[in-house]
């Protein structure tokens, strides 16, 4: 899966492999805690034709669309924002949200954050 954009634009560790089965248990707190990555994206596995992602993350990521995709966010531990044109969401523990398929959008995590996302599994994580 490739962006249409150079890899060495963009300094995040992304890794589109799955990671875990079916019928496997994911401990996405021992994933977490082994991260060292400033911003870090992992498959965990294969929903139907969804993907579960982890992100850990902290800083902030670039301005982006996917046009046939929308992606949910769903924040474990820390704070979480989500810039669109119009305002800013602002998501904390146990809180989510959905960006749907065309709406142009920066994700920031201003500390260390850890979070699920759900998405097609054809996406690509840097946009379209």
């Amino acid at each position: 899966m490739k962006s249409n954009q150079p890899a060495q634009q963009f300094p995040y560790k992304t890794y589109l492999n799955i990671l875990h089965k079916p019928l496997e248990v994911i401990d996405v707190q021992k994933l977490a805690d082994a991260c060292t990555d400033k911003w870090h994206n992992q498959t965990l596995c294969q929903v139907n034709e969804s993907v579960v992602r982890l992100g850990v993350l902290e800083g902030e990521y670039h301005w982006h669309e996917h046009n046939d995709i929308d992606e949910f966010f769903f924040v474990l531990d820390g704070h979480f924002l989500i810039d669109l044109e119009d305002k800013v969401v602002d998501l904390g523990p146990r809180q989510g949200f959905v960006v749907p398929k065309g709406v142009r959008h920066r994700t920031r995590a201003p500390k260390r954050t850890v979070i699920l996302m759900v998405e097609r599994a054809d996406i690509v994580p840097t946009g379209d």
